[in-house]
């Protein structure tokens, strides 16, 4: 059986000899269903989810719980921005104390369910001999006291649909992703989720030069095309990705984006350029989305994204050290 303070591997940067980064997939994938008969039926106050402020993965589903009005039905408990040999854990008496104010999450926030002072605890609290990665979001069930799913883009699916019945109509109408549009959004989705979402990352951890520089043209060769895109788009007089409906495309190429020029460009070494001064197209919809639609911003802490980034990745940043730019993270949306 795994025991509670076992050390765990929290990233490994080289999966391979041949020093590439890869992401393993995640363990729990079961789904919450509106269907009659559902292990996991849709029901308020039922189910909770867990997340960094800080992961990208994590965001996607902050971002769809508010644009989809469940922050009263799903329950919400935030890590504390580092991680460390023991992964995740929730901020303490001392930092919790020390908070200024109630809703200031920029620490994170206690577990809200079991007092838990580790995401560790969740896991082996659903599945006593899990031997996996103790990553976030989790999506859990207080009913049956268990994780239902620690898949982001499984989990956004569900509040984007399973919740409808529960909810006024100004949000049950709200579709990331329309049927109309769903196989341009899964086509979107696949190629940024590897040349882009994940890209950073494996440019980031990669640990061979050659490796690094493959990954990282890479992901410029596809931030030139999400360029074109919304360039195409701008010259139609829309908005966004797919035309002038926010879809879940939208949400999913945000959270990165939104983290490219405070960390990626320095801290994983994606500096071929930035979004603020090499893509006008990328840079106008980062701004639209985070001054105009609400749900971006709020749930967008720049605090806790740089300080996990450059203090817990001990072996891209042995010190610790936070840059102090860019100056300001996101700059203003001018008209």
């Amino acid at each position: 059986m795994s025991t509670d303070n076992k050390p765990i591997e929290i990233l490994k940067f080289a999966d391979d000899k041949d020093g590439a980064y890869k992401r393993r997939p995640s363990s729990f994938r079961e789904f919450i269903s509106s269907k009659p008969g559902a292990r996991f039926p849709a029901e308020a106050g039922r189910y909770h989810l867990y997340v960094s402020l800080a992961c990208p993965w994590a965001h996607r589903t902050l971002i769809t719980r508010y644009l989809k009005g469940l922050t009263s039905i799903i329950g919400l408990s935030i890590v504390h921005w580092h991680m460390d040999s023991q992964g995740w854990r929730f901020i303490n008496k001392e930092e919790l104390a020390s908070l200024k104010q109630k809703d200031d999450v920029s620490l994170g926030t206690v577990d809200h369910l079991y007092n838990f002072e580790r995401i560790r605890q969740l896991y082996f609290k659903a599945e006593p001999d899990y031997n996996g990665r103790f990553t976030v979001p989790v999506l859990w069930d207080k009913k049956e006291q268990t994780i239902v799913n620690n898949e982001s883009s499984e989990i956004i699916r569900m509040l984007n649909t399973e919740f409808n019945s529960l909810l006024p109509s100004e949000y049950a109408d709200v579709n990331l992703v329309p049927s109309e549009l769903e196989a341009q959004i899964d086509e979107i989705n696949s190629w940024v989720y590897d040349n882009v979402n994940n890209a950073v990352y494996k440019a980031g951890f990669a640990t061979k030069q050659e490796v690094y520089e493959k990954e990282c043209k890479n992901l410029f060769v596809h931030l030139d095309k999400v360029e074109a895109i919304l360039k195409a788009k701008h010259e139609q007089n829309e908005k966004f990705l797919l035309g002038n409906q926010l879809t879940e495309a939208d949400v999913r190429l945000y959270t990165t984006i939104v983290r490219f020029d405070p960390v990626y460009v320095q801290h994983f070494k994606c500096n071929i350029g930035t979004i603020r001064h090499d893509y006008p197209h990328i840079h106008e919809w980062l701004r639209l989305l985070y001054w105009k639609i609400p749900g971006f911003q709020q749930t967008t802490d720049f605090d806790h994204i740089k300080f996990h980034y450059t203090k817990s990745h001990i072996a891209i940043n042995p010190h610790g050290i936070t840059p102090l730019g860019p100056i300001p993270n996101i700059l203003p949306l001018e008209k």
